[in-house]
């Protein structure tokens, strides 16, 4: 004689006095992200007060607004030079460090080679190098190409320094496309080159858009090697034209608060542009092939 059957019913609770996320009281999701998100703010806050409250002012409200902190460093502090060197560094490291990255990774997608597991292992080794290790060889390598106190040196650094985590992820990105794409677009008469700009070129836009934006903000934000690489003033990017704010005897906090609002304003402007593409991307890089 067969027992009674069990029956799972919908209204069943959870066990062990787990509640269901519906059912969590709203404060105790809104507290810690309210907190968060004060703790986030209040420095991004505190830069504005200094841009845009006068000189010599202690209020925790910037009123009278003035906008001469900005005008100051455009002008005086030669920031619109540093904003363009560092336009210019951005946009070529970007193109760079995508169309190579894009070779390699689809490169290691779909061939095999001798030497390609090793090859790997030496990608993934080369992101515990700190860049600080790679200045001395950068440096009499570009001394004999003639290339220190030359934006190209600096553009040919960057790409060089964010090419392994590159080519890992455009290989990841390359291995989501399923070959029996290309290989119904060979069959069609298409070639591997004209297979591959026709059919996944397309599927691998949000990834570039990823792995671009990424470049882009690194070569940006990146300090060290347009220190070193770089002794002309005219020449300086926006970390190196920022730090020239402040000095041993005195820093100038307003110049220096209106500089570094500048200076995120791309930042913030290409991740509001790609946000869609970034998730996109990296959902595809996380899924295995």
């Amino acid at each position: 004689m067969r027992g009674p059957v069990a029956t799972w019913r919908p209204d069943a609770r959870p066990r062990r006095g787990r509640r269901p996320f519906d059912q969590v009281p709203r404060w105790q999701i809104y507290l810690p992200l309210g907190l968060y998100l004060l703790f986030t703010l209040v420095p991004f806050y505190w830069i504005l007060l200094f841009a845009l409250r006068p000189d010599g002012s202690t209020s925790l409200v910037p009123w009278p607004l003035t906008f001469e902190h900005f005008g100051q460093v455009w002008t005086e502090r030669s920031f619109g030079t540093y904003f363009g060197n560092s336009v210019l560094v951005g946009v070529f490291t970007t193109v760079l460090t995508t169309v190579v990255a894009l070779s390699g990774g689809y490169a290691l997608a779909r061939f095999s080679f001798r030497g390609r597991r090793l090859f790997l292992l030496a990608l993934l080794c080369s992101q515990f190098v700190p860049g600080a290790l790679l200045l001395v060889p950068l440096f009499q390598i570009f001394a004999g190409l003639h290339l220190i106190n030359s934006l190209a040196g600096v553009v040919l650094a960057e790409t060089v320094f964010q090419l392994p985590l590159s080519v890992m992820l455009v290989s990841g990105f390359v291995k989501n496309v399923p070959a029996s794409l290309e290989e119904a677009a060979w069959v069609d008469g298409c070639g591997r080159m004209r297979a591959f700009r026709v059919v996944v070129l397309p599927l691998l836009r949000p990834g570039l858009v990823a792995v671009g934006s990424f470049a882009f903000v690194h070569a940006w934000n990146h300090f060290l090697f347009a220190l070193m690489f770089l002794s002309d003033e005219d020449k300086q990017t926006v970390p190196v034209g920022l730090n020239t704010l402040m000095s041993a005897d005195s820093v100038d906090l307003g110049a220096l608060a209106a500089g570094g609002i500048l200076a995120a304003v791309p930042v913030v402007l290409v991740f509001a542009y790609v946000q869609k593409w970034l998730i996109t991307g990296f959902s595809a890089g996380a899924v295995k092939g």
